[in-house]
């Protein structure tokens, strides 16, 4: 780590802090294009220059527009030499990014990253290398792009007892919904359009399947309960099955549906307490905050005891939102350096443990094909008794010798509604389970 300068030097007379960056894709060549252009501005914000010294690519030759003594294919070499203060990692992915980092931290580097997947499964070997050598880690980018959130939950709100944060933290899956909801069209040729305009990836299996959504799932349960949660604890559904004949149901009952990472502090009735932390599709309420946010932008919605209810909206990925959110990581860590200080550490006190999903409360949209006949209703209804569930709203359509029923429970444990499903789906009664939806955003 680069030592304390002088006091009474200006930021431009300090030595500088100086920085490796992992990869140079969309994100790292902005964040490179933003160090030199605005190299004045941020030495005056960080409180010493802020100097690329070297950038780790695959290929060094595909990459003329960079000055080619900064180029190199050793990543492992570059972060630990004597010239590097700070290691910024743009290259996602676990294996052999992991080592890297591991490597920098216990050689007193300070990092930098955008990694969702390595924090999600590995954030506490990370912070234990940290602490050991007195490394700053920072990961502002890793979840929401350019939105202030995780900061806020770190800092901010450290004074707070959080109670739940749930958002949308995918712009791949929310357009892909926005645009069905808006149109009538189905989920497949929406995915095809999302991919034409550039909005979905090429293999977008980590998108609609939820797998990058549950990453940001655990960094946020983890950063708002103090608890360790990984990736592996957070219950995941994709969007795939959604169709366009959910989303027209939504519309009929002023819902819309969203994908949504939902991280809860629930509390038993013997007092214990334990994390929540799912990510699947959900029906919304239009007039909740989160339903008017739409294409492929993100929202997340934290409350907090004495805060209330707070609201986090904006660009979620991209190339110059996620290099925005990268500086002013680097900024804050060139600070610490400057000055001496360091930045958080992990806070992992509270240990609380993560609730299964089966026990998890939540409430579930249930529309089915039933034959239209007297006492039909009331076998439903036995159904759900028999496994505790509560019935909140029921609405039932006829046409010909088929209805079709729609029920909306109260707060019950999944697996229970899952049970009681299931055995609805046996019922002579039931021709089809039509579909199957948690809502959240009501009056329970």
């Amino acid at each position: 780590m680069s030592t304390v300068s002088p006091k009474g030097l200006s930021p431009t007379d300090r030595a500088p802090i100086r920085v490796a960056m992992l990869g140079c894709g969309t994100v790292g060549s902005e964040v490179a294009r933003l160090l030199t252009e605005q190299a004045t501005e941020l030495a005056a914000r960080a409180g010493a220059p802020v100097e690329l010294v070297g950038i780790a690519v695959r290929r060094p030759d595909k990459h003329p527009e960079l000055p080619a003594e900064l180029l190199t294919d050793d990543a492992a070499a570059l972060v630990v030499r004597d010239d590097v203060d700070v290691v910024v990692e743009l290259v996602g992915g676990i294996d052999p990014v992991r080592s890297w980092l591991l490597a920098a931290l216990n050689a007193g580097k300070s990092v930098v990253t955008a990694n969702k997947a390595l924090l999600a499964e590995h954030s506490a070997e990370l912070f234990e290398a940290a602490d050991a050598s007195g490394a700053d880690l920072y990961f502002e980018a890793a979840v929401a792009g350019a939105i202030p959130l995780l900061r806020p939950l770190r800092e901010s709100l450290a004074g707070d007892r959080i109670t739940r944060v749930m958002g949308i933290v995918n712009g791949t899956t929310n357009y892909i919904l926005s645009a069905m909801d808006a149109t009538g069209a189905g989920y497949a040729e929406t995915l095809d359009e999302a991919s034409r305009l550039g909005y979905a990836e090429a293999d977008p299996t980590a998108d609609v399947d939820g797998y990058d959504a549950a990453s940001k799932a655990a960094i946020l349960a983890s950063l708002a309960f103090h608890s360790r949660v990984t990736a592996k604890d957070v219950h995941r559904e994709g969007i795939a099955d959604v169709t366009a004949s959910d989303l027209a149901a939504a519309r009929t009952l002023g819902r819309t549906v969203k994908l949504l990472a939902i991280c809860e502090r629930v509390t038993a009735d013997d007092g214990t307490e334990s994390v929540s932390a799912r990510v699947h599709p959900v029906m919304i309420p239009r007039s909740h905050q989160l339903a008017g946010v739409s294409g492929a932008f993100n929202a997340v919605y934290v409350e907090a005891d004495a805060a209330g209810e707070l609201m986090f909206y904006g660009q979620g990925a991209g190339g110059a939102p996620t290099a925005s959110a990268v500086l002013g990581d680097l900024v804050a860590v060139a600070r610490n350096q400057v000055h001496g200080g360091r930045g958080p550490r992990e806070s992992a006190h509270a240990a609380l443990p993560v609730r299964p999903m089966g026990q998890t409360p939540t409430r579930y949209h249930v529309s089915l094909d039933v034959a239209d006949r007297a006492g039909v209703l009331a076998q439903v209804a036995q159904a759900f008794a028999a496994h505790g569930v509560s019935i909140a709203a029921v609405r039932q359509r006829d046409a010909n010798d088929t209805a079709s029923l729609v029920v909306v429970t109260h707060l019950a444990p999944d697996a229970a509604l899952q049970s009681t499903v299931d055995e609805i789906a046996k019922l002579d009664v039931v021709h089809e389970v039509v579909s199957v939806m948690r809502v959240e955003g009501e009056d329970q």
